[in-house]
Protein backbone atom coordinates (compact mmCIF):
# COMPACT_ATOMS: atom_id res chain seq x y z
CA UNK A 1 0.00 0.00 0.00
CA UNK A 2 2.86 2.40 0.83
CA UNK A 3 4.37 1.71 -2.60
CA UNK A 4 1.05 2.64 -4.25
CA UNK A 5 1.05 5.99 -2.40
CA UNK A 6 4.64 6.66 -3.53
CA UNK A 7 3.73 5.85 -7.14
CA UNK A 8 0.63 8.05 -6.94
CA UNK A 9 2.65 10.92 -5.49
CA UNK A 10 5.21 10.60 -8.29
CA UNK A 11 2.46 10.59 -10.92
CA UNK A 12 0.80 13.61 -9.29
CA UNK A 13 4.05 15.58 -9.22
CA UNK A 14 4.82 14.61 -12.82
CA UNK A 15 1.35 15.67 -13.97
CA UNK A 16 1.69 19.01 -12.19
CA UNK A 17 5.21 19.60 -13.51
CA UNK A 18 4.34 18.71 -17.10
CA UNK A 19 1.08 20.60 -17.14
CA UNK A 20 0.79 23.51 -19.54
CA UNK A 21 -1.95 25.10 -17.43
CA UNK A 22 -1.02 28.72 -16.83
CA UNK A 23 -2.20 30.78 -13.90
CA UNK A 24 -3.29 27.81 -11.79
CA UNK A 25 -3.17 28.94 -8.16
CA UNK A 26 -1.46 26.33 -6.01
CA UNK A 27 -2.54 25.54 -2.49
CA UNK A 28 0.32 23.18 -1.62
CA UNK A 29 2.81 24.02 -4.39
CA UNK A 30 5.76 26.24 -3.64
CA UNK A 31 6.74 29.18 -5.82
CA UNK A 32 10.00 28.97 -7.74
CA UNK A 33 9.54 25.54 -9.31
CA UNK A 34 10.00 23.37 -6.24
CA UNK A 35 8.09 20.09 -6.36
CA UNK A 36 4.80 19.40 -4.63
CA UNK A 37 5.47 16.73 -2.00
CA UNK A 38 2.72 15.90 0.49
CA UNK A 39 2.51 12.74 2.56
CA UNK A 40 -0.88 11.18 3.18
CA UNK A 41 -0.54 12.00 6.90
CA UNK A 42 -0.10 15.72 6.08
CA UNK A 43 -3.34 16.06 4.11
CA UNK A 44 -5.89 18.52 5.50
CA UNK A 45 -9.31 16.90 5.08
CA UNK A 46 -12.54 18.90 4.68
CA UNK A 47 -16.06 17.49 4.44
CA UNK A 48 -17.72 17.98 1.05
CA UNK A 49 -20.88 20.02 1.82
CA UNK A 50 -22.92 18.42 -0.98
CA UNK A 51 -22.23 14.82 0.11
CA UNK A 52 -22.06 14.28 3.87
CA UNK A 53 -19.26 11.97 4.98
CA UNK A 54 -17.22 12.49 1.81
CA UNK A 55 -13.98 14.36 2.40
CA UNK A 56 -11.40 16.05 0.19
CA UNK A 57 -7.89 17.46 0.60
CA UNK A 58 -6.86 20.03 -2.02
CA UNK A 59 -3.40 19.55 -3.50
CA UNK A 60 -3.48 22.38 -6.04
CA UNK A 61 -5.88 24.85 -7.57
CA UNK A 62 -9.27 25.77 -6.17
CA UNK A 63 -12.20 23.40 -6.76
CA UNK A 64 -14.65 26.25 -6.02
CA UNK A 65 -13.27 28.37 -8.88
CA UNK A 66 -11.59 26.22 -11.53
CA UNK A 67 -8.98 23.56 -12.21
CA UNK A 68 -7.81 21.56 -9.20
CA UNK A 69 -6.18 18.39 -7.94
CA UNK A 70 -7.19 16.73 -4.69
CA UNK A 71 -7.40 13.54 -2.70
CA UNK A 72 -10.87 12.21 -1.92
CA UNK A 73 -12.19 9.87 0.81
CA UNK A 74 -15.62 8.26 0.63
CA UNK A 75 -16.90 6.09 3.49
CA UNK A 76 -17.60 2.43 2.73
CA UNK A 77 -21.27 1.75 1.90
CA UNK A 78 -21.81 5.25 0.45
CA UNK A 79 -24.29 5.54 -2.42
CA UNK A 80 -24.57 8.72 -4.50
CA UNK A 81 -27.79 8.77 -6.55
CA UNK A 82 -27.98 10.07 -10.14
CA UNK A 83 -26.03 13.33 -10.51
CA UNK A 84 -23.69 15.26 -12.82
CA UNK A 85 -20.65 17.51 -12.64
CA UNK A 86 -20.27 20.44 -15.05
CA UNK A 87 -16.55 19.74 -15.61
CA UNK A 88 -14.60 16.65 -16.63
CA UNK A 89 -13.22 14.67 -13.68
CA UNK A 90 -10.28 12.23 -13.73
CA UNK A 91 -9.74 9.76 -10.87
CA UNK A 92 -7.12 7.19 -9.87
CA UNK A 93 -8.34 4.74 -7.23
CA UNK A 94 -5.90 4.08 -4.37
CA UNK A 95 -7.94 1.94 -1.96
CA UNK A 96 -11.43 0.55 -1.63
CA UNK A 97 -13.82 -0.27 -4.46
CA UNK A 98 -15.52 2.70 -6.12
CA UNK A 99 -18.46 2.06 -8.42
CA UNK A 100 -19.62 4.31 -11.27
CA UNK A 101 -22.25 3.90 -13.98
CA UNK A 102 -25.13 5.51 -15.81
CA UNK A 103 -27.43 3.66 -13.37
CA UNK A 104 -27.10 1.11 -10.56
CA UNK A 105 -27.72 -1.85 -12.87
CA UNK A 106 -24.84 -0.95 -15.19
CA UNK A 107 -22.41 0.45 -12.59
CA UNK A 108 -18.93 -1.08 -12.69
CA UNK A 109 -16.57 -1.63 -9.77
CA UNK A 110 -13.10 -0.03 -9.82
CA UNK A 111 -10.40 -1.08 -7.35
CA UNK A 112 -6.90 0.18 -6.62
CA UNK A 113 -4.97 1.30 -9.70
CA UNK A 114 -8.11 1.90 -11.77
CA UNK A 115 -8.44 5.09 -13.79
CA UNK A 116 -11.81 6.75 -14.45
CA UNK A 117 -12.49 9.81 -16.62
CA UNK A 118 -16.01 11.22 -16.30
CA UNK A 119 -17.10 13.58 -19.07
CA UNK A 120 -18.70 16.87 -18.12
CA UNK A 121 -22.49 16.71 -17.62
CA UNK A 122 -22.66 12.89 -17.69
CA UNK A 123 -25.59 11.68 -15.57
CA UNK A 124 -24.33 8.86 -13.35
CA UNK A 125 -24.41 7.09 -9.99
CA UNK A 126 -21.32 6.50 -7.87
CA UNK A 127 -20.37 5.21 -4.47
CA UNK A 128 -18.06 3.10 -2.36
CA UNK A 129 -18.69 -0.60 -1.81
CA UNK A 130 -18.69 -2.22 1.63
CA UNK A 131 -15.37 -3.45 2.99
CA UNK A 132 -13.25 -0.33 3.26
CA UNK A 133 -13.39 3.39 2.61
CA UNK A 134 -12.50 4.55 -0.90
CA UNK A 135 -9.50 6.83 -1.32
CA UNK A 136 -8.61 8.29 -4.70
CA UNK A 137 -6.75 11.06 -6.48
CA UNK A 138 -9.07 13.43 -8.37
CA UNK A 139 -8.35 16.08 -10.97
CA UNK A 140 -10.92 18.49 -12.39
CA UNK A 141 -10.49 20.66 -15.48
CA UNK A 142 -12.97 23.18 -14.06
CA UNK A 143 -14.69 23.95 -10.78
CA UNK A 144 -16.21 21.05 -8.85
CA UNK A 145 -19.96 20.87 -8.48
CA UNK A 146 -22.44 18.12 -7.61
CA UNK A 147 -25.83 18.46 -9.28
CA UNK A 148 -28.52 15.92 -8.34
CA UNK A 149 -30.30 14.43 -11.38
CA UNK A 150 -33.37 16.57 -10.69
CA UNK A 151 -31.19 19.63 -11.38
CA UNK A 152 -29.04 17.97 -14.06
CA UNK A 153 -29.44 18.49 -17.77
CA UNK A 154 -30.72 15.36 -19.57
CA UNK A 155 -27.41 14.31 -21.24
CA UNK A 156 -27.74 10.58 -20.76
Amino acid sequence: MKRLFVVLAAVSVSMAACSDRANRPAVAENEGGTPLMVSFAELKWTELPEVKGTQFAVLSGDPKRGEYTQMRKIPARTDNPLHTHSSQIKMVIISGVLYVGSDLASARDFGPGSVIVLPANWVHVSGCRAGSDCVFYQEGNGKFDYKPAAEASPNR
